[in-house]
């Protein structure tokens, strides 16, 4: 891989190595041992984290899970704010985001 994306260099530093992504779409996917970091350059316009229910740390499917909805609907009820929200009378694959008392976004991001 010749092209890196501008943090990559310096996670593989701090022992990280290429896992997924697409640098030719500004994305990787790194893994340092049981922890997933992920670089999206220019796709968002502040820090965010993200989580993705119904996977591990390697990206498999994991059997039972909380549904998307099911964690909206739990965060809702500990009284915090949505930024966008999805269907509720559904089930994933969904995504909805939120904001830490930072200001970084959270992506709740479900792909199954």
């Amino acid at each position: 891989m010749s092209r890196t994306l501008s943090f990559q260099k310096f996670y593989e530093k701090l022992g990280f190595s290429f896992y997924a992504g697409q640098i030719e779409k500004n994305y990787l996917i790194m893994k340092n041992d049981n922890v997933l970091i992920g670089l999206f350059q220019g796709m968002f316009d502040n820090n965010i984290l993200t989580f993705n229910p119904g996977w591990d740390e390697n990206a498999y499917k994991v059997d039972p899970f909380d549904d998307i909805s099911f964690i909206q609907k739990e965060l809702k009820a500990s009284g915090i704010q949505l930024e966008n929200e999805v269907d509720e009378s559904t089930t994933g694959p969904a995504s909805f985001a939120l904001f830490d008392p930072d200001g970084n976004t959270i992506l709740i991001d479900q792909h199954e």
